[in-house]
C-alpha cells in the first residue's frame, strides 16, 4: 500500500497501536530539553523514585532564560530575574544527576535548542523528536517526525522514552514554481499560514512539497517547518534529499560505508506515488511577495506592499485596534521602534547574511533599536569569520550573544509598552515580546530594510544588483 512520509515514520515508531478508547504509544528517538519546561518533569521523576530511561537519547541546552548580554567584570551572568537563574541551575543539577548531555551557558556549542541539535548532528531523518517547546516542528525539515509536548509529557518521555499519542491526519502543502527575487522561506510560510489560517492544519501533520520547497537550503527548510505550529499543525515535514545529506555529512561521524548505509535508508523516506492525503493545498511560488503581519495572530499576514484587509469579526477589529493599523490602509510606512533578527525561526547563518546584505554600507534609522542575536555559538563564530558582526555594528545594531532573546521576552530583551517591533521570530501574540508590545513578523531582509528606513519597508529595492 502506498504511504505518505508521515505514515512511514509513524508506523516505524508505533509501539502500541491506538484504539477507540486509548491513544497509541510512540517510541521517541530524541528528547530535547531546555530549562523552562523541564523543572516540573524532573520533579515528577524524583517524587516517583524514577530515573531517566535513556540519557543517551536526551539532549539539553540553556536558551529561553539566558541573557544575551555578556557576564559582568566578576563573571556573573546578568539574569533578568531570580527565577531565570533558578531554572538554569535546576536543569544543570538534573542533567548532572541523570547523566544527560548538556550544552551549558558559556559552552561554545550552546544556543537555541532547535538550532544546536541539528548543528550537533543529533537531528536526523527518520527520527521521532519531541521537546517541551512548540517549535520542535523545526526538525521536520530533515524528514523527522518532530513536535512539541507538554510538561507532564516531558516527564513521561524522560521516564519511559515513549509517548501516548493519537495519530494525526495528513496534509500536503505544495509550493509550485520558482520564487521571485527578494522572496524567501519566511515569506513562504507566512503566505501559507495566511492562506489556510491559524487552524488550517489543526489535527494534521503538514508535508511541504513542490519545486520552491525543494530549492530551499536546509536552514530555509527549518524556517518553514518551524512555523507549522502557527497554522495549528501537529508537525511539519520535508522529505530528505541530497540537500539534507550534504548538510548533515560534516556533522555526523561515520565511515564512508556507514554513511552510505544511512543515506540508503533515508532515501526511502518519501511519500510514495499514489499515496493520499486528507487535505491538499497548492500555492504558486511566482505569486508570492515579501510578507508582514498586521494583527495579533500569525495568519494576519499580507504582502508588505499590500493593504490591511477588512476585519471579519470583532476579534479581528480588536487586533487591528491593538496594532494601530487601519483596515484598507497600508502596513508599509508604519513607524518602527525596534527590530529583532534572531530566534529558532531566523537565527541561522543565512538569515544573518540576508540581514547584512541590506545593512551593508547603511545605517539603522535614528530612534530605532536593532538587536541581532545568533541562534548558536557556531552561528556567531561563522558570522564573525565572514565579518557580518562588523556590518551590524557599523550600521548601529547590537550584536548579541546566542539565546532566544526578544522572541519570548523572558530574558531581559523585550519591547516597551506600545512600541512596535519588526521581528523575525514566530509569534505576534499580545504580550509575546513584552507587556503591550506590538509585533510585526517578517523575514530578515524585511526586518533589516525596516531598520534602515525606520518604518515597515519593502526589502526588494535593497537587494537589486
Amino acid at each position: 500500500m502506498a504511504r505518505t512520509l508521515f505514515e512511514k515514520l509513524w508506523d516505524a515508531h508505533e509501539v502500541v497501536p491506538e484504539t477507540d478508547e486509548t491513544p497509541g504509544a510512540l517510541y521517541i528517538d530524541l528528547h530535547l530539553v531546555h530549562e523552562v519546561t523541564s523543572p516540573q518533569a524532573f520533579t515528577m521523576l524524583k517524587e516517583g523514585g524514577m530515573k531517566v530511561r535513556r540519557p543517551d537519547r536526551t539532549f539539553a541546552t540553556m536558551d529561553h532564560s539566558t541573557p544575551t548580554l555578556p557576564p559582568n567584570e566578576k563573571g556573573e551572568v546578568p539574569y533578568f530575574t531570580p527565577q531565570a537563574k533558578k531554572q538554569v541551575e535546576f536543569l544543570r543539577a538534573n542533567c548532572a544527576e541523570h547523566g544527560i548531555p548538556l550544552l551549558d551557558i558559556g559552552a561554545r556549542e550552546n544556543g537555541v535548542i532547535h538550532v544546536v541539535a541539528p548543528e550537533a548532528g543529533r537531528t536526523r531523518p527518520g527520527m521521532t523528536i519531541v521537546c517541551g517547546d512548540s517549535h520542535t516542528s523545526t526538525h521536520g525539515a530533515f524528514g523527522a517526525l518532530a513536535f512539541g509536548i507538554g510538561t507532564t509529557e516531558v516527564g513521561h518521555v524522560l521516564a519511559t522514552q515513549c509517548l501516548l499519542q493519537r495519530k494525526p491526519k495528513t496534509m500536503r502543502v505544495s509550493v509550485d514554481g520558482k520564487l521571485p527575487d527578494g522572496v524567501g522561506a519566511k515569506d513562504i510560510i507566512l503566505s501559507i499560514i495566511a492562506e489556510i489560517g491559524v487552524d488550517g492544519g489543526t489535527g494534521s501533520v503538514i508535508e511541504y512539497a513542490g519545486d520552491a520547497i525543494a530549492a530551499l537550503s536546509m536552514e530555509e527548510r527549518m524556517t518553514v517547518c518551524n512555523m507549522s505550529i502557527e497554522a495549528g499543525a501537529r508537525a511539519g515535514l520535508i522529505a530528505p534529499d541530497q540537500v539534507t545529506f550534504n548538510w548533515l555529512r560534516p556533522r555526523i561521524e561515520a565511515s564512508d560505508d556507514e554513511w552510505a548505509q544511512m543515506v540508503e535508508g533515508w532515501e526511502a523516506l518519501c511519500t510514495d506515488d499514489g499515496a493520499t492525503f486528507d487535505r491538499e493545498v497548492r500555492l504558486d511560488a511566482a505569486s508570492l511577495r515579501p510578507m508582514v503581519t498586521y494583527g495579533t495572530a500569525p495568519d494576519a499576514g499580507v504582502a508588505v506592499d499590500g493593504n490591511v484587509p477588512e476585519p471579519k469579526n470583532a476579534s479581528q477589529q480588536s487586533a487591528l485596534d491593538y496594532m494601530k493599523f487601519a483596515a484598507g490602509g497600508p502596513v508599509k510606512g508604519a513607524k518602527v521602534n525596534n527590530v529583532f533578527v534572531g530566534s529558532c525561526t531566523n537565527g541561522r547563518l543565512p538569515d544573518l547574511r540576508a540581514a547584512a546584505a541590506v545593512l551593508r554600507g547603511r545605517k539603522v534609522a535614528d530612534g530605532v533599536r536593532m538587536l541581532v542575536v545568533p541562534g548558536s555559538w557556531e552561528v556567531r563564530a561563522a558570522a564573525e569569520a565572514e565579518g557580518l558582526d562588523k556590518v551590524f555594528v557599523e550600521a548601529g545594531a547590537e550584536w548579541r550573544l546566542p539565546g532566544c532573546s526578544m522572541c519570548i521576552a523572558m530574558n531581559g530583551d523585550f519591547t516597551a509598552p506600545g512600541e512596535l517591533t519588526v521581528s523575525t521570530s514566530n509569534r505576534n501574540f499580545e504580550g509575546r515580546q513584552g507587556k503591550d508590545a506590538r509585533t510585526v513578523l517578517a523575514s530578515p531582509a524585511t526586518a533589516a530594510a525596516s531598520a534602515v528606513e525606520g518604518v515597515i519597508a519593502d526589502p526588494r529595492p535593497y537587494l537589486e544588483h
